[in-house]
């Protein structure tokens, strides 16, 4: 952690002036505002709410804000970790959100690779039991995305 603390990257990011954590910060709070919102919609249209809608239009609106969100997200929370790497080394939130975030990315690979999923985004002749896996799934997601999300939070609190 020292390493990526006294890198190049890191250097060159706190030598952006005073604001740079503070911008970086702000960019992955909009990023993480589209990831997880629309991530909170489409995981509701999982579990069988709104269920006059279908799966496919939730998706074809969500999934693409929620990819956008991941772009920011993802490079501006390593980008905050490169300028304070050493003031993570200790936090217990740090070490929890690493693998629920893993877990939260291959849900969502999992999910995605489903013959459920396809069927559904296909407009397919669903099969017994589509709706309990994306249900599942939809319920593993939000569960997985809020304890992501938690423990972010809770970093700047320990």
């Amino acid at each position: 952690m020292t390493w990526l603390e006294d890198s190049a990257l890191a250097d060159a990011l706190r030598g952006l002036g005073v604001w740079s954590y503070g911008l970086i910060n702000l960019v992955h709070i909009m990023g993480l505002s589209c990831l997880f919102g629309a991530i909170v919609i489409l995981d509701l249209r999982l579990m069988q709410f709104s269920s006059h809608i279908a799966i496919k239009t939730v998706a074809r609106i969500t999934v693409p804000i929620a990819k956008f969100g991941a772009l920011l997200a993802i490079p501006s929370g390593f980008s905050m970790l490169t300028i304070n790497t050493t003031q993570y080394y200790e936090n217990p939130f740090f070490y929890l959100k690493l693998p629920l975030l893993g877990l939260a990315l291959a849900n969502f690979l999992f999910i995605s690779r489903t013959g459920a999923w396809r069927r559904e985004i296909n407009d397919l002749v669903k099969r017994q039991g589509d709706s309990f896996v994306l249900a599942s799934a939809g319920f593993a997601s939000l569960l997985l995305w809020t304890g992501v999300l938690t423990c972010g939070r809770m970093i700047g609190y320990w």
